[in-house]
């Protein structure tokens, strides 16, 4: 059965041209800074953030754990969101490797921490206290909603930071995605955070990879510490073309994943059971390309059905969606290349069949 994947945009595969790219690309040994497709790649990701220096690195968890490191040291501490991805999914690493601390405050439902809990948060001179060292940013927000942070937002959280002698590192694993919306270049974005990590294996395309972008002290930093995690790669110009045909070729499409999340929340509203809110604000519930809805089996008479169940019955039609762990009735769906309007309408009578009762 060939699947409509929903799951995420990290399920994309390369393209013809960019396998072709790929085949065809200039390598060397990037250890020693001779691999011209990735130092093409890395040219490209500093200008394109509006950053310095920019490092090459496998992952975007790699990308923010190298940023932790590069930016602290073991009982520092960091400040970010309850729902940043860096707390939630990464292993634990700004912990287990980078030993900083991490203080958690609560993210609001569009995906900022409030500036004055920020202020709030952060530790004053004292024997007693960690040093606050490290605010961590994420834009487009994933737990929430795929929302992007203004910047506004942004500025003012980088002039705060600042102001304390504070670094702000951004999680930009899909800031394209919040460029796009925003229709403003990534660097407005960008321009208040000393670091700065983009996935380009997400809505991007790529199969593998991530760049972090900063100041060239700071990303000389940054390549020692992906040296001391394993992150020092050979001839990865092979890898680095497809990102380079990522950034020249992909962008400006994202627009569509967009459009085509936008189709996937107008159709399941329409359908019993299933609900997307708006957030506290009133704003759209959908912004990027991710899609977060609720299920209501007992409003259907079936209380069988959660997110689970939901899945489960999905995966029977041909369509891949994963639950939330964390709410056993809320779903997530991510729109990407690989999945087009057609799709989404297929995807969207799946959902209307399997929710009736036991999917009759």
């Amino acid at each position: 059965m060939d699947f409509i994947d929903l799951r995420s945009d990290t399920v994309t595969k390369p393209t013809p041209a960019m396998r072709k790219v790929m085949a065809w690309a200039k390598v060397g040994d990037d250890v020693y800074d001779e691999d011209p497709s990735v130092n093409r790649l890395q040219r490209i990701g500093a200008e394109l953030l509006g950053k310095e220096a920019c490092l090459f690195v496998p992952s975007g968890t790699m990308g923010n754990i190298v940023a932790i490191l590069a930016h602290g040291g073991r009982g520092d501490e960091m400040i970010l969101g309850n729902l940043a991805h860096t707390f939630l999914y990464e292993g634990g690493a700004a912990a287990g490797l980078a030993g900083m601390h991490p203080h958690i405050l609560r993210n609001k439902a569009d995906g900022t921490i409030p500036i004055s809990a920020i202020e709030q948060g952060i530790r004053p001179d004292n024997v007693h206290c960690p040093h606050t060292r490290l605010i961590c940013l994420e834009n487009t927000h994933n737990r929430c909603c795929g929302r992007v942070l203004s910047p506004d937002y942004s500025d003012a959280v980088g002039e705060l930071a600042h102001s304390h002698g504070i670094s702000v590192h951004l999680d930009g694993a899909r800031l394209l995605n919040a460029a796009i919306y925003l229709g403003v270049s990534p660097s407005v974005l960008t321009r208040s955070a000393d670091s700065v990590m983009l996935c380009l294996s997400k809505g991007l395309g790529a199969p593998v990879g991530s760049i972090l972008c900063g100041t060239q002290e700071f990303i000389a930093k940054a390549k020692r510490m992906r040296k001391i995690v394993g992150g020092g790669m050979r001839q990865a110009g092979i890898v680095a073309a497809a990102g380079i045909y990522a950034l020249e070729h992909n962008i400006d499409r994202l627009q569509i994943d967009h459009q085509n999340a936008a189709r996937l929340v107008a159709g399941i509203k329409s359908i019993p059971g299933l609900t997307c809110k708006a957030n506290d604000r009133n704003e759209p519930s959908v912004q990027t390309n991710m899609v977060y809805f609720t299920v209501n089996g007992s409003a259907l008479g079936d209380r069988t059905l959660n997110a689970a169940e939901l899945s489960k019955r999905l995966r029977a039609q041909g369509v891949l969606a994963n639950p939330l762990g964390s709410d056993p009735n809320q779903m997530r769906m991510v729109t990407h290349l690989d999945v087009n309007q057609e799709d989404i309408d297929t995807a969207l009578s799946a959902l209307a069949h399997v929710t009736r009762i036991g999917g009759n």
